[in-house]
């Protein structure tokens, strides 16, 4: 399935079906994470439930700590 992430193009593994799939795949895991999915803000427990579909826009910007 093709999305569109942060303005780019990615094409996600065949299994990648929800948006809790899409956050454990290589380049996001272990980022703490602020999504967005066709302009509503995700909260993390919905992450399990929300399906992803071809062409879905989704946002992400990750949070560091600093001090």
């Amino acid at each position: 399935m093709m999305l569109m992430i942060n303005g780019q193009p990615f094409h996600t593994p065949e299994d990648c079906s929800s948006m809790a799939d899409l956050l454990a795949l290589p380049q996001w895991r272990r980022a703490m994470v602020i999504v967005e999915l066709n302009g509503a803000v995700l909260n993390s427990r919905q992450y399990d439930g929300t399906a992803l579909t071809e062409g879905d826009c989704i946002e992400m910007v990750q949070v560091v700590g600093g001090g």
